[in-house]
């Protein structure tokens, strides 16, 4: 199949934000919250659709990559190969993806959206046919995260003909990527099975080790659908497992600077194991020429156990400032005792079936919903105690888990929604949206590993009402105004006391947009106003105060600032010059003093950089002999709140400048070979620094693959 012809085929359910009529039901492949990059174009909120022509141009393996060309996305990078992205958008922050949406074809996909939502699953890129990032008044249609931003993963679409395609990529280490689905359709039946197979060699060398830092990852999907007149079913089961040997502990400054890409043998043993399952159900029905319902019930499962060393971070720190032993610990030539190594062992699950009706009333376009959702994590995490010893690691007991490493969360969520989309005149379009949430939220912390007595107990019942409004006003056919206001509401999460409350903003964007057929251009400013900003805290990402479970409350909070973004084509002779370029200015900060976290107006907030820039260009030719040239720019991000007034280096990430260059030749009709060069100039600099020092991008990195269609 072309890679144009994708597009139709990615848009089944057009589902609009506001509540779109479903498309005829014998093109149902999956449910959208936006549809193709022109529905994005004219959004009463904003929003931006990864295509699949921009996700086969670039090769798209790692979302942290693309994700970087959306506006208004921010992007904090791990391990260099996108194996678990933190994103964050507008006014949420990028930890763990946990601030925003997560959806893969219209379903919850973090593995405990409301108890539990940080991102330690994400499925595999290469599977995906397209992503919608939808922000605004319009994302309250979905949830539970509704500050910032939705991200929706559009999976692979059962073919419209019988065929497939295979995808095969090697890098310069070793590494390979194998992507593959085949399907059919015939008379009311239609099917596929696909696989991505990614075998990682890494790009960091290990102290005295002969274990590679790359990962194993085997992702399987299988579809089956059914389409009568007037209803359709459609089945998707997945599953995927992966070994990776990711560890949380970076490097000192010091060393950074000398090799980014050394780690430090107390991380030898570090390894990351997790599968996952979903499965879910998709009936859709149309009642007539003006009613149509669609009913979705999900199940996923996820278990992991990510055995690392824990508290890396204490030696990190004590080495940046110059203490010789804590070097030396790192290094291998000092003897430690009593090092953790934690088996992070979790079960999540989450479950539950959502309904949305849509009805077409004259000039209104009318979408009322609900979703019943239940989800849980049960942790269970021994420590193994490791002596290091002549630069080798001893193994010497193990002591079972109590306390906060033995405990149970859950929680229960309804949601229910009322949209109201509202052709007022031929110009006008009002967009209305109402959303109520009731999450009750519960933790058992035990005090054996038996789980025969109680450590203790916490529970939590919020309920909250977020209305929003926006509208779009053609000027003239080029020109549109956009305008939208919604509140933005958080879950706590398992761990909430009784006594706290979600985090709560107001949310405002105006815009402007041109449009004609050669030029699109688009300007929106943002406004988000918190009275209670939150940070979630976790391992992977403390809290601006240290702690690493729970809830800290930094206080009130301003986040605004301004989305452009540009696309145009020129033509020369036989080559077609396409260009895009996203830029996002944002400004982050503590809105008034906080006696209680220590915080005062001005502070800046974590994981939030002030711009981010993204050009695209293209040479492409009339043979198919197509090139293009990515460059992505990222500036330094907090690591803690505040860090703008402490003045420690160490508070702060690096901004960073990469730049992709790909290109693509058809060698016949079906079978198409391509080279693409990562980070061409080979730009190393500290992206992260949580949880346990710092940590580099992926370097220069050159691969080649083909592409097969058959």
């Amino acid at each position: 199949m072309h890679k144009r012809s994708l597009v139709a085929a990615a848009v089944a359910v057009a589902l609009s934000p506001a509540g779109g009529l479903a498309a005829e039901v014998g093109s149902l492949e999956k449910v959208v919250i936006i549809g193709t990059e022109e529905e994005a174009k004219s959004l009463p909120g904003s929003g931006a659709v990864v295509t699949p022509e921009q996700i086969e141009e670039e090769v798209v393996t790692d979302f942290n990559q693309v994700m970087k060309t959306v506006p208004g996305v921010y992007v904090l990078e791990e391990e260099g190969a996108g194996l678990r992205p933190n994103i964050g958008i507008r006014g949420a922050t990028a930890e763990r993806s946990e601030k925003i949406t997560l959806m893969e074809d219209g379903v919850l996909i973090a593995p405990a959206p409301y108890s539990n939502p940080a991102a330690y699953y994400f499925p595999t890129a290469m599977r995906m046919s397209a992503i919608e990032v939808l922000k605004g008044a319009p994302l309250l249609r979905y949830g539970p995260q509704t500050t910032g931003g939705i991200v929706n993963l559009l999976s692979t679409p059962i073919p419209e003909e019988t065929g497939g395609e295979l995808t095969l990529l090697l890098d310069e280490r070793g590494s390979t990527d194998v992507h593959a689905y085949y399907g059919a359709r015939q008379g009311q039946w239609s099917w596929l099975v696909e696989t991505a197979q990614r075998e990682g060699e890494g790009y960091k060398d290990i102290d005295r080790s002969n274990r590679d830092t790359g990962f194993d990852i085997a992702d399987y999907v299988v579809k089956l659908g059914w389409e009568g007149e007037d209803q359709s079913l459609l089945f998707k089961g997945q599953y995927s497992e992966e070994v990776s040997n990711t560890t949380y502990l970076g490097l000192t400054d010091a060393d950074f600077n000398a090799d980014p890409n050394r780690q430090y043998g107390l991380s030898s043993i570090d390894q990351m194991k997790n599968d996952h399952q979903g499965l879910s159900l998709t009936h859709t029905k149309e009642w007539g020429d003006r009613v149509t319902s669609t009913t979705t019930i999900y199940r996923n499962t996820f278990d992991r156990n990510w055995y690392k060393l824990s508290g890396g971070s204490t030696y990190i720190n004590a080495a940046n400032n110059g203490d010789a032993t804590a070097q030396g610990i790192l290094d291998g030539s000092m003897d430690v005792t009593g090092l953790n190594y934690k088996n992070n062992n979790r079960s999540y699950l989450s479950q539950g079936v959502q309904l949305n009706v849509d009805v077409a009333a004259g000039a209104h376009l009318i979408s009322v919903g609900a979703r019943l959702h239940e989800d849980e994590m049960d942790r269970f995490q021994p420590v193994d105690i490791f002596d290091q010893v002549n630069g080798s690691l001893v193994y010497q007991s193990t002591t079972q888990p109590t306390g906060s490493n033995n405990r149970f969360e859950q929680a229960d969520a309804t949601s229910l929604w009322l949209m109201d989309d509202w052709q007022m005149s031929e110009r006008l379009n009002v967009n209305l949206a109402l959303r109520y949430e009731d999450v009750s939220s519960s933790r058992i912390q035990y005090a054996d590993a038996a789980r025969t007595a109680v450590d203790s107990t916490r529970a939590n019942d919020t309920n909250e009402l977020l209305p929003g409004a926006s509208f779009t006003y053609d000027i003239d056919p080029a020109w549109q105004l956009l305008a939208g206001f919604h509140q933005g509401f958080s879950p706590l999460g398992g761990g909430a006391k009784a006594t706290e409350e979600p985090e709560t903003s107001d949310n405002w964007e105006l815009g402007l947009r041109y449009r004609t057929d050669a030029l699109f251009a688009e300007a929106i400013g943002f406004y988000s106003d918190f009275s209670n900003k939150t940070e979630n805290c976790s391992v992977g990402a403390p809290c601006s105060n240290g702690d690493t479970s729970g809830t800290f409350v930094t206080g009130a909070a301003e986040i605004s600032g301004l989305e452009f973004q540009l696309g145009t084509l020129f033509t020369r002779g036989q080559f077609d010059l396409p260009m895009d370029i996203a830029y996002t200015f944002t400004r982050a900060e503590i809105s008034a003093d906080n006696a209680s976290s220590g915080f005062k107006a001005g502070d800046r907030l974590k994981d939030v950089p002030e711009n981010v820039f993204s050009l695209r260009l293209g040479l492409e030719h009339s043979s198919g002999w197509d090139s293009y040239a990515v460059a992505k720019y990222i500036s330094e991000m907090c690591v803690v709140t505040g860090c703008n007034n402490a003045n420690n280096a160490y508070d702060e990430t690096q901004s960073l400048l990469v730049v992709d260059l790909i290109s693509h030749y058809p060698l016949t009709e079906d079978v198409k070979v391509f080279v693409k060069a990562e980070n061409v100039f080979d730009e190393q600099q500290i992206v992260a620094r949580t949880p346990d020092g710092a940590r580099p991008n992926k370097p220069f990195t050159l691969s080649m693959g083909m592409k097969h269609v058959f």
